[in-house]
């Protein structure tokens, strides 16, 4: 079974993104992942799903799960340590869908 630090080698890199937006219904921000030391691996997770499901449904956040690999089990474990993960969880359960914006670090606070 490959290890996120595998999964994500094979994922696109994002180098000129600073954050996206995950947007319910009627475009109302409801989370925001940055593009920075500590959530830089959710953010390509995030955004690779994003691209090839349109957007983050529940199959998306399936796809993500698997691509965190150890960390999904870390967060079913331990509640709260991964937020970015419990947010899938919440995603399937739920029955979410979101909207993905991604932002160009140029294009923040201009």
């Amino acid at each position: 079974m490959p290890i996120f630090s595998e999964n994500l080698a094979q994922l696109a890199t994002v180098d000129g993104y600073a954050q996206m937006n995950l947007l319910g219904e009627n475009g109302v921000p409801q989370g925001v992942i940055e593009n920075k030391p500590g959530s830089q691996g959710s953010f390509r997770v995030y955004y690779h799903v994003a691209q090839k499901w349109d957007g983050l449904g529940p199959e998306a956040a399936r796809e993500a799960l698997d691509l965190f690999a150890e960390h999904t089990d870390d967060a079913r474990q331990n509640p709260g340590k991964h937020p970015n993960i419990d947010r899938l969880f919440q995603v399937i359960e739920q029955n979410i869908h979101y909207t993905v914006r991604c932002y160009p670090e140029k294009t923040l606070g201009a």
